[in-house]
């Protein structure tokens, strides 16, 4: 039986994944950050529905020593591993004129230096082991479209598909594969409404999604497919290579926003006001 550990696999694009693996025979263990309530139903679901083995571990993967200590304990639990799946991260939707120090921090440590640390060990543990395995990680068309106040998480995100090339490279002599997947606009939780008018208010995945070439917004099970491709024996020529999964969207350079914001914003460009020297400059 397979074994796979999926970083922040308790919602969202990661609850894809580990439900997809689940469904596979994988034995898993996941971290997510602070829903444990999440977390502890979607392994009850997964025992119930699969008969597979699900653990779950708190871990605030942006903090030192969280990524090495989550994977030892994993793999405590699991016995071996042959997948390792990054997925937890996040934005804090900064650009440089309001950056902080400590949301750079957190967005540097996060999105991309714990996914170096877990596929560090993840796979000092493959070659240790004589497991030919995989290591999939999530980034973002962000990484290669830019967009206003998403300096770092996109510089984060391409980063990583800089980083799988020379992994790759580093880990093909001993058979273990690196691969990113990079997901475009992807319905994963509730954003509300888009108010287009005092008489039509649009759920805003509606009504981004037939915008997308493919007339619709991605779901974790898009990613999640993905990712169980890349890790199969079918993929088994494929290393260091990143896997657009968004319908289209990043190839006429679409803006992830609905149309209105869009018209108002002239495609994300505005000015915004900032104090200097108790001076205030546009």
């Amino acid at each position: 039986m397979k074994k796979a550990i999926v970083t922040g696999g308790s919602r969202g694009i990661g609850s894809g994944i580990v439900l997809q693996l689940a469904s596979e025979g994988y034995d898993i263990a996941f971290s997510y950050y602070q829903m444990e309530e999440n977390a502890r139903n979607l392994a009850t679901q997964i025992t119930d529905t699969y008969g597979v083995n699900c653990s779950f571990f708190q871990a605030s993967l942006h903090l030192p020593g969280e990524a090495t200590k989550l994977f030892n304990r994993c793999v405590d639990e699991l016995g071996s591993i042959d997948l390792l799946v990054n997925n937890a991260g996040g934005s804090r939707g900064e650009g440089l004129l309001d950056l902080t120090e400590e949301n750079l921090d957190y967005q540097i440590n996060l999105d991309f230096r714990s996914y170096l640390i877990m596929a560090r060990e993840a796979s000092r543990h493959m070659i240790k082991n004589g497991i030919k395995g995989s290591i999939v990680n999530i980034t973002s068309v962000r990484g290669e479209r830019a967009y206003p106040g998403d300096m770092v998480y996109g510089a984060m995100k391409a980063a990583m598909d800089r980083a799988i090339q020379s992994a790759a490279l580093d880990l093909a002599p001993y058979g273990v594969r690196v691969n990113n997947v990079a997901p475009g606009a992807t319905r994963i939780r509730e954003r509300g409404v888009i108010t287009m008018s005092e008489h039509d208010s649009t759920d805003f995945w509606d009504h981004l999604g037939p915008r997308i070439p493919l007339k619709r917004a991605g779901t974790p099970d898009d990613i999640a497919q993905a990712v169980s491709f890349l890790a199969s024996e079918n993929a088994s020529y494929i290393t260091g290579v990143t896997l657009k999964v968004d319908g289209g969207i990043t190839l006429p350079g679409m803006p992830e926003r609905p149309e209105s914001e869009r018209a108002a914003s002239q495609w994300g460009f505005k000015k915004q006001q900032y104090i200097i020297d108790n001076d205030i400059t546009e």
